[in-house]
């Protein structure tokens, strides 16, 4: 089939009829120049939804004249949709990244639309989805069409990220530049907690963490490490200065060995340009990436995530803020449970002491009301603030408590101590 070359961004999402069910691509990927274009077009339609995980500069789409006409359906909240969900004008499923795409294959979601951004055709025919794969690929497979935005400053990458230009119902090219993340700017605290985590890291681990201060902060400190390996759902300009020092060689993985495997990449125009047309790099299906078995394959898988809040047993929400959805349950439990598998694995969680300008602990007596577990007591290995590190692993709820307090925020240890005793009966 060839598909239908548009003149404008309009033109192509005309295609979207009234009650369809939407996928738009996420992440650095997401089709901002399409997805302006919807939010014109939803205005002429009733009873739209719109699939999606994070978005990036999606705000157009979060109007009020559109209640009526669009919906959003989240797998993971974000800035352009936190006040929607906040409202009540958003739905929000908590569900595994890693199971996103088998709601897709199963048809336990329907999928009518797939809005996508990719590179230009190679000489093959072939368009690649390019720094953001994760559940796009099997949302395409799917969809009854697909509306593409082929950008000529998308990476071309390798994995499972190509797909021919004549499976596109419509397409609009133009080009546009890709949102960019700078690293992050490290303060004391990250800096802290980021020592902190690099002093559990063995030459040899397989990472998988996020993008932010506190990451930044961990690979910053790991530049006399050897042989580290990257199997991750995502990654950003931290993991490349230790990629160009050797540090990063992947070599010691069973999973895609000599390869840094990834579902998404957000950062720089200097990232972007890394994972052009490069074969070291594989952004594989989220479905694959997330995979515990595939996970667990890796030795001495080290996965490095961040949490909201953390009872005193070792409870993890990272989802909420009581009752108010933030972001998702994502990758977490997916990269946790599969480092607990591993050969030699472990996790961690990382986060500040305290949160709200210095106001609040995040480790709690209990989880604040209506606060989501995301992982459980039974799964976490460490927990490290910026005042040390907590091993929860084959730890009594006493013997938790007792630890977590003690990386507590000095101002909030007498209290939580004292609460610890009236609420759990622990005696310290």
């Amino acid at each position: 089939m060839v598909p239908k070359y548009c003149a404008t961004a309009l033109e192509a999402v005309s295609l979207i009829d009234n009650d369809e069910f939407i996928w738009t691509h996420s992440m650095g990927a997401t089709p901002r120049l399409l997805l302006e274009a919807l939010a014109k077009h939803a205005l002429t339609r009733t009873n739209l939804t719109l699939l999606q995980l994070h978005t990036e500069h999606a705000e157009c789409l979060s109007g009020p004249e559109l209640e009526g006409h669009l919906r959003h359906r989240c797998y993971f909240g974000g800035k352009p949709t936190r006040e929607l969900l906040a409202s009540a004008r958003a739905d929000y499923v908590p569900v595994f990244l890693s199971e996103v795409p088998k709601l897709f294959r199963r048809r336990e979601q329907r999928i009518d639309t797939a809005i996508v951004q990719v590179s230009p055709p190679d000489k093959h025919g072939m368009c690649s989805l390019g720094i953001s794969v994760e559940a796009t690929r099997a949302a395409c497979e799917v969809a009854g069409k697909i509306i593409a935005h082929i950008n000529p400053r998308m990476p071309r990458t390798h994995g499972d990220s190509f797909l021919p230009l004549t499976r596109f119902d419509a397409v609009f090219e133009a080009p546009m530049e890709l949102p960019e993340h700078a690293l992050a700017t490290t303060d004391a605290v990250s800096q802290a907690i980021g020592r902190n985590v690099a002093a559990l890291v063995r030459d040899g681990d397989c990472l998988q963490m996020g993008i932010g201060g506190i990451p930044d902060a961990v690979l910053g400190c790991l530049g006399n490490h050897q042989h580290l390996g990257v199997h991750t759902e995502l990654f950003s300009d931290g993991i490349l200065s230790l990629v160009e020092r050797g540090v990063v060689d992947n070599s010691r993985k069973r999973f895609a060995t000599g390869k840094l495997v990834t579902g998404f990449a957000l950062g720089s125009r200097r990232l972007y340009d890394f994972v052009d047309d490069n074969p070291q790099v594989a952004f594989l299906d989220i479905e694959q990436v997330n995979d515990t078995a595939i996970i667990r394959r890796n030795p001495q898988v080290m996965a490095i995530n961040s949490a909201l809040q953390v009872d005193v047993t070792g409870q993890v929400c990272a989802d909420s803020i009581g009752t108010r959805i933030y972001s998702g349950v994502g990758g977490q439990m997916d990269f946790i449970r599969g480092a607990g598998l591993s050969e030699g694995g472990r996790s961690v969680i990382a986060m500040p002491s305290t949160a709200a300008g210095g106001k609040l602990s995040r480790i709690s007596t209990v989880l604040s009301p209506g606060a989501g577990v995301v992982t459980t007591r039974a799964h976490v290995h460490y927990i490290v603030t910026e005042f040390g590190v907590a091993y929860m692993r084959g730890k009594s709820i006493r013997e938790r408590a007792r630890s977590l307090i003690d990386i507590a925020h000095p101002d909030f240890r007498e209290a939580l101590s004292r609460e610890t005793h009236e609420m759990w009966g622990l005696l310290l």
